[in-house]
């Protein structure tokens, strides 16, 4: 059995990675990927590989891309258009009140269904909470120690991967929440937008 290659065999390493990467039906982190190479590999050699990989990829349909869960290849968004054609079934689409609640726990996590709806100005259905929890973008992370001790709200890894998201620095700037009629916010927690990241995922199988 060979010995793991070294990062200073770069041509190599790249193939290595690009090979792991497009075989894989989930996002690698890069201690996953560092399970390729041997012992000395840094979490920096990698990085940098990864940046050249995404390089060589800029012109082609798909990109590399780095979430919060690792980094994955994806199509890109005007790829979208063609992939339906060989897959016809409506993406999932989401009313504005469940993406505008999405929004606000986004924003303000962690939140009660309280807080939610002092910002909305009216009631958050259970059917709401029920969806975007089955979606896995939200999970309860406790509760709010006052009378009742309501459940609190924040969102998963799973939303920041599934809006292409490394962390939660990434959103949009907010400077308050009037702002969520600005159609600029609304760009990326929308339920039109949505089905173009979720559905724009390679899920190759090994």
């Amino acid at each position: 059995m060979s010995a793991p290659p070294s990062l200073t065999q770069s041509t190599e390493a790249i193939k290595i990675l690009e090979t792991a990467l497009l075989t894989s039906s989930t996002p690698l982190s890069l201690d996953q990927l560092r399970k390729l190479f041997d012992n000395k590999t840094t979490h920096r050699d990698l990085s940098g590989l990864l940046r050249l990989l995404a390089e060589t990829w800029q012109d082609r349909g798909l990109i590399l891309v780095e979430i919060a869960s690792g980094w994955r290849f994806q199509s890109k968004p005007e790829m979208q258009v063609f992939l339906e054609k060989l897959n016809p079934q409506s993406p999932p689409r989401y009313s504005r009140a469940v993406m505008e609640t999405l929004a606000i726990i986004a924003y303000r996590q962690p939140v009660t269904r309280g807080d939610i709806e002092a910002i909305r100005g009216v009631a958050v259905s259970t059917t709401i909470i029920k969806t975007l929890e089955s979606r896995r973008w939200i999970e309860s992370v406790g509760q709010r120690e006052v009378p009742g001790r309501p459940l609190l709200y924040a969102t998963t890894e799973y939303f920041l991967d599934d809006f292409n998201l490394q962390d939660l620095e990434q959103l949009p700037p907010l400077e308050n929440m009037e702002q969520f009629e600005n159609n600029t916010v609304m760009q990326l927690i929308d339920a039109q937008n949505i089905t173009n990241h979720i559905c724009g995922h390679i899920n190759n199988q090994p």
